[in-house]
């Protein structure tokens, strides 16, 4: 049984003149002059998908410095906000200092891990949807398309001379481009400092310089990758592209030509039927190369510029409804069960391919055909990914909501280690600083745990001398003071070296404990 393709139908689909940048026919050598690409427009549930995820990603991006977060009176109301001046970083009711960057290296980890799993279930999703740099491309193509018109338009004003009306549409183009790049780099500002404050410094020419250097350098980013070299970025600046292939298996989703039931093209079906020619469903009308992004052409197969858009899927059903055949000929498809489906088509590899052993006697797809079951993604590579991603995230959050907002560390004066006075007794310098990591003033009360005998002056406070002191701490601040610890002169030989501070906040229950030494004559240091 042959699949004739009706005549009527097949002249309805348009035959686009386009071709692969990287063709597996013409191969070019490693690096080669850019071949401008004028990606159509395409259409269908992946495309909606696409908008859908730009518009997400890009109202997060823009919108989400000027979020507000309640943290009291004093800490700022910025939700997101990398304030660098006092070395925070707050996100939402997410308070992190300095000494706690192990919960940013944590976040990085699971970025890590995720876009492993991603991968390895479906291929380069991260790179065809969400990744900074797919995202401000479609945007940047939206604003070509407007101006310019789609493919067959662009096509044509790029190679007519320059003229007035080329000259106006290429000027509006490039215009949009710098307002959105410049936006871009004025919305990543916004992170670093309260952004309403900021806008009005920014406009009004009393920002620092480092923030128009920032916003210049972004905007020029953004202009030169998003407008100028696009896909250039992906195919010979980004490493994931050679790293995603290890990632993959033979359960992977990848965005796959069904050659086996494709091959092969014919854009005369019904006379190349009527000559006992085997014919597939492909009518080699190109549309799949006209609308990818990357200007590839995956009937070529897997390849390294392959982000994995799935464009080509939605103009190939489209094609495939026109002429009225099961969607599909591109699809979401798994390895093995393309292998599957090939060793179907060409009996086992014995040989070529004959799309007629895929097909039943009505004309449909046969039963024997592995379609992709979402069970198939469910396994043991998948839930080792997971379970690493869900495990470190769990660790992180319960070490979040467990860990004390009270902190003390002591410095040993080293020179002189210790001071022996009039009576006898030794006297011991300490430098102790407490930190108040809550935006609420706190009482903090510092003592002494062990060496008997000994007590502790806090120097600047009006307190008797004893071994206990509380010593006001401001909100999200650290406070240093110092200390001198006194032990007599009679418990000098009965008194053990090591002792520890202890603080301690009443109100909350919170404490800390730092184990010290002291020194004196004749005691092993």
């Amino acid at each position: 049984m042959t699949l004739v393709t009706d005549t009527a139908a097949s002249e309805t689909i348009e035959r686009l003149d386009a071709e692969a940048v990287n063709s597996a026919r013409t191969r070019q050598p490693l690096y080669a002059p850019r071949k401008k690409i004028f990606p159509k427009r395409a259409t269908g549930q992946f495309r909606r998908f696409k908008w859908l995820i730009m518009l997400v990603t890009l109202g997060i991006y823009y919108l989400t410095p000027w979020l507000r977060w309640d943290r009291g009176p004093h800490a700022p109301d910025q939700a997101v906000l990398v304030d660098l001046a006092n070395r925070r970083f707050y996100f939402f009711f997410i308070e992190i200092w300095p000494q706690e960057f192990i919960y940013v290296a944590g976040l990085l980890v699971m970025a890590g891990v995720g876009l492993f799993l991603i991968t390895s279930t479906v291929g380069r999703a991260w790179c065809g949807y969400t990744c900074p740099q797919t995202v401000w491309v479609d945007l940047f193509l939206v604003v070509e398309r407007a101006i310019e018109g789609d493919r067959n338009a662009r096509i044509k004003l790029d190679g007519a001379p320059m003229s007035a009306p080329k000259l106006a549409k290429r000027f509006s183009k490039h215009l949009i481009w710098v307002v959105i790049a410049v936006a871009t780099g004025g919305a990543w500002v916004f992170y670093f400092a309260d952004a309403p404050t900021l806008l009005v410094d920014i406009v009004t020419g009393q920002a620092a310089p480092v923030a128009y250097m920032t916003i210049a350098t972004l905007t020029a980013t953004t202009y030169v990758f998003g407008g100028l070299m696009r896909e250039q970025v992906c195919t010979y600046m980004c490493p994931w592209p050679r790293i995603q292939a290890a990632m993959l298996d033979e359960n992977s989703l990848t965005v796959t030509y069904n050659d086996w039931r494709g091959e092969p093209r014919s854009r005369h079906a019904k006379k190349a039927a009527a000559e006992g020619k085997t014919v597939g469903d492909c009518v080699d009308c190109n549309a799949c190369v006209a609308v990818c992004p990357m200007g590839i052409d995956i009937r070529d197969g897997q390849q390294l510029e392959c982000i994995t858009c799935a464009l080509c899927i939605d103009a190939c059903d489209g094609v495939m409804d026109k002429l009225g055949r099961e969607r599909g000929l591109i699809s979401y498809a798994t390895l093995a069960d393309y292998n599957a489906n090939m060793a179907l088509a060409t009996a086992s590899g014995t040989d070529v391919i004959n799309p007629d052993r895929v097909r039943d006697a009505a004309g449909g797809l046969s039963d024997k055909v592995a379609h992709f079951r979402w069970q198939k993604i469910f396994r043991p590579r998948t839930f080792v990914y997971f379970g690493t991603w869900s495990l470190i995230g769990l660790v992180m959050l319960y070490a979040l909501l467990t860990r004390d907002r009270l902190e003390v560390n002591v410095l040993h004066d080293r020179n002189p280690q210790y001071v022996v006075l009039s009576d006898g007794s030794i006297r011991n310098g300490y430098t102790v600083k407490l930190l108040n990591m809550i935006p609420e003033p706190r009482v903090i009360f510092l003592s002494l745990d062990g060496l008997p005998g000994a007590t502790m002056q806090v120097v600047g406070l009006d307190q008797p001398e004893g071994r206990s002191a509380a010593i006001p701490v401001d909100p999200d601040r650290l406070r240093e003071v110092r200390i001198f610890i006194t032990l007599p002169a009679d418990r000098l030989n009965d008194a053990n070296a090591k002792f520890s501070f202890v603080v301690e906040d009443k109100a909350s229950f919170e404490s800390d404990i730092y184990r010290a030494s002291f020194n004196r004559p004749g005691a092993a240091r």
